[in-house]
């Protein structure tokens, strides 16, 4: 199953698709002729975050689906031979050119790096005498067994990479074609690459000289060791069918509705998140998606204290999505959604399979034996799951966001794949030994949610909420007694917080407008893991480029342009934009149109047990209605076990 392409016809009536609708292979095809026939595309023009800009939301909730609002499209042009930089927004409706805007790659960076790269890359180096001395130092002769990776270069005070276009690169050696090069890093050799300049700048070693040799290759039954005979299959049927039903990207269940999307930036986007109760749709979410990921290294060398990876910035993480695969990615029945991305020549790319749908068993949603009347009543939790999952490099990432029954709201980060390795003499203190002479340092894979609520309304407000234990003293004389300090958040820069697992912080994003019976505002509570934010020195320079990464929560006002909490061009960028220039007007949050942001991740001190594949590790955090209804939501969830609700034990009740 795939979004459905738009109608050629401009004027046929079902052509007018909602405004949030994702943009079809025919849109972007159209997008590129417009910019031709504009001059602006040449032999060097490439293009990246090729996306629908979204319309303002205002006109999107006043949208009566009878006249098309504008579908613009915005894209960071680059030229590879000038290094020109621009933004360029057109309008397919009106098959006009909006707006160029050129940008200075030495104040705000490079957009992410080009499918290109990679081949040019290693071209540069294997012609590079120094380089290749410093492979030789470590006994490599074959050079074309070399896989030299290109990676995103970050700011570290280089004159000479200011305004071009640089990757820091670490060398890999593959002996055979499906040998894990990962298990065999050239150590002690990292080259510092001028792409636009094709050449070499410098080339960095450092102590370690020797090439680990054990074999990584965990599909290599002399590695895995024979495969278990007793663990037996798991089938998950549902022989009537899903509970759940995708039209033009609507997906509705269980009172639930929402608005998939998809780009080549973020990956899967939520759209317009609603939830019926008693016959009125409510709304709760406008927009949720990953808006980005930082992997940063904690080990200060000349091998790793250059890295730290924007993986949707600098990789455009929704154009690394996985095919994915029944039995395998997914377990159940399962409906599939392909997507269509954009590659560097601004050509639609269709990933098959990107998205997947289905519905899960949750164990007991709510159950309870009395004592008095004799009854014992059980009903089962459902979750409904939309997922994908993307692969960088060594890394991959499975994002999954949950709908329960009962109105909660889950997204669950999984990640994978292989740490990144370096050979390792024993003396480094940031880092574990993973396999003989071979070592990973400890890294945090950090990740920000921007979540555009719109909860009963969009006027909306944050009220951070602590546990505090009482003193003893009038009203509390044994002092067994626990409160709950309420602080409003009231402006964007009172709004940047720290999670407190010891207080029990949450915080609270309630309508300004609307109450339940009992006279509370309506609200969802968003409940952190609570798990370190960046550990880098205020000071260091990811603390600049990932600022965002500093803090727990951020809040700001509704912006249709403010996506990006490390800004829109992320690569080279030295730092201070995103969310530290968005929230520097200091603007009223309370009771207005808000943006929460938050920062959630993993501080991986990586195990021998991570080798040489990873089994997955987890990161989330949930959203979870507080006085958002007036009673428990579930209590229409039917008994499907088939078993007697009399609590005699017996069928003579007729059930």
């Amino acid at each position: 199953m795939s979004f459905p392409a738009t109608p050629e016809s401009a004027t046929d009536e079902t052509a007018v698709r909602h405004p949030l609708a994702v943009l079809t292979a025919e849109e972007i095809d159209a997008a590129r002729r417009i910019l031709d026939s504009s001059g602006l595309i040449t032999e060097h023009t490439r293009f990246s975050y090729v996306m629908l800009r979204e319309p303002d939301k205002a006109d999107v909730l006043a949208w009566d689906g009878t006249e098309p609002l504008p579908r613009e499209v915005t894209l960071l042009v680059t030229e590879v031979d000038t290094l020109q930089l621009s933004t360029v927004i057109v309008d397919l409706t009106t098959e006009k050119l909006v707006s160029q805007v050129f940008l200075d790659p030495a104040k705000v960076g490079f957009g992410p790096c080009l499918d290109e790269d990679y081949e040019l890359v290693d071209q540069i180096v294997k012609s590079d005498p120094r380089w290749l001395a410093a492979i030789a130092k470590r006994g490599v002769t074959e050079v074309d067994k070399v896989r030299p990776v290109p990676l995103s270069a970050g700011v570290f005070g280089y004159d000479d990479e200011i305004g071009n276009r640089v990757y820091r690169v670490l060398s890999f050696y593959q002996e055979y074609p499906t040998d894990a090069a990962w298990a065999h890093p050239i150590g002690g050799v990292i080259a510092h690459v001028d792409i636009s300049g094709r050449k070499v700048l410098r080339v960095v070693e450092t102590q370690v000289e020797h090439m680990p040799e054990e074999s990584g290759d965990y599909l290599d039954p002399a590695v895995a060791g024979p495969q278990r005979t007793d663990l037996k299959p798991i089938s998950i049927t549902q022989p009537e069918g899903v509970s759940f039903t995708v039209d033009d990207g609507l997906l509705e269940w269980q009172n639930w509705r929402v608005r998939i999307g998809f780009n080549g930036r973020e990956g899967l986007t939520l759209h317009q998140v609603s939830f019926t109760d008693g016959g009125v749709e409510r709304p709760i979410l406008y927009r949720a998606s990953v808006a980005e990921m930082v992997v940063n290294y904690g080990d200060p060398g000349p091998t790793h204290g250059w890295q730290n990876y924007f993986d949707l910035g600098e990789y455009q993480f929704g154009r690394l999505a996985n095919s994915l695969e029944l039995g395998c990615d997914c377990l159940g029945e399962i409906t599939y959604l392909d997507a269509v991305v954009v590659d560097d020549f601004c050509r639609p790319v269709t990933i098959r399979n990107a998205i997947c749908i289905h519905e899960e068993d949750f164990g007991v949603l709510w159950k309870h034996s009395d004592i008095f009347s004799g009854s014992s009543e059980t009903r089962r939790q459902r979750r409904l799951v939309v997922s994908f999952f993307g692969t960088v490099g060594n890394y991959d990432y499975g994002f999954y966001w949950y709908l329960y029954l009962d109105g909660t709201i889950e997204l669950e980060v999984k990640a994978t794949g292989i740490p990144f390795p370096s050979g390792y003499d024993g003396e480094d203190p940031y880092f574990t030994e993973i396999a003989p002479g071979l070592g990973a340092p400890v890294h945090q894979h950090l990740f920000s949610v921007r979540l555009d609520l719109t909860v009963d309304g969009v006027r909306n407000q944050v009220d951070e909420l602590d546990a505090v234990g009482m003193p003893v003293g009038e009203g509390n004389p044994w002092g067994n007694a626990i409160g709950r300090k309420r602080t409003r958040l009231r402006t964007e820069q009172e709004a940047q917080r720290m999670a407190a697992n010891h207080l029990n912080r949450v915080w609270a994003i309630s309508s300004a407008e609307r109450t339940n019976r009992l006279g509370q505002p309506t609200s969802y509570v968003l409940y952190p893991e609570g798990q370190p934010a960046l550990l880098a020195d205020p000071s260091a320079p990811i603390s600049q480029r990932a600022a965002f990464a500093r803090k727990h929560l951020w809040v700001t006002r509704y912006d249709r342009d403010e996506m990006w909490p490390s800004g829109y061009t992320v690569n080279q960028n030295p730092g201070g934009d995103g969310l530290p220039a968005y929230t520097a007007g200091n603007r009223s949050v309370d009771g207005t149109d808000i943006v929460v942001w938050h920062t959630l991740g993993l501080t991986h001190f990586v195990r021998p047990e991570d080798w040489p594949i990873m089994p997955v590790d987890y990161a989330g955090f949930k959203l979870k209605p507080h006085g958002f209804f007036d009673r428990n939501p579930t209590l229409d969830v039917p008994d499907l076990s088939g078993r007697c609700h009399c609590g005699t034990g017996e069928c003579a009740c007729g059930h």
